[in-house]
């Protein structure tokens, strides 16, 4: 069996066998736990990290990050009591930006927004109550952050 110091997936810190002051290990595992299970993001991705973020607070870093964040593009960046946190971001991993409220993915090396749809318009026979209810589902779609109205 091998000594993993990490888990595969989101690189969460292990304890090791007869590790001395293991709640360092484990809170550090709980912070992150905490920042990336139904991830909410503040905004992002942006390169300049913000000038008082909140503990438990996270953006998406961009690329040519500045400050506190360089070297970290295209990363996660959490800000705990001991600082930022950064965690590589992989394919099919899903934010909720709350700054507009758009669901985003990571896909190909970056975070992506739902593509937008407009309402539909013209045409040959004008029917009101379909694009109506055309209009609504888009909306209901975009609350959700699915899609982005155009």
């Amino acid at each position: 069996m091998t000594d993993l110091s990490a888990t595969p997936r989101l690189s969460l810190p292990l304890l090791a066998t007869a590790q001395a002051q293991k709640e360092v290990t484990h809170n550090e595992a709980l912070v992150l736990i905490d920042a990336l299970v139904q991830m909410a993001v503040v905004d992002g991705p942006q390169s300049d990290p913000p000038a008082a973020p909140t503990p438990g607070d996270a953006w998406l870093v961009g690329a040519a990050a500045t400050g506190a964040w360089a070297g970290q593009d295209m990363t996660i960046a959490i800000w705990t009591a001991g600082g930022w946190r950064f965690v590589v971001p992989r394919a099919g991993m899903r934010a909720a930006r709350l700054s507009d409220g758009v669901m985003l993915r990571f896909a190909a090396g970056l975070w992506v927004a739902p593509d937008s749809v407009a309402v539909p318009v013209g045409g040959g026979t004008v029917d009101d109550e379909a694009r109506a209810a055309i209009a609504a589902v888009i909306l209901a779609l975009a609350a959700q952050g699915l899609m982005i109205p155009s």
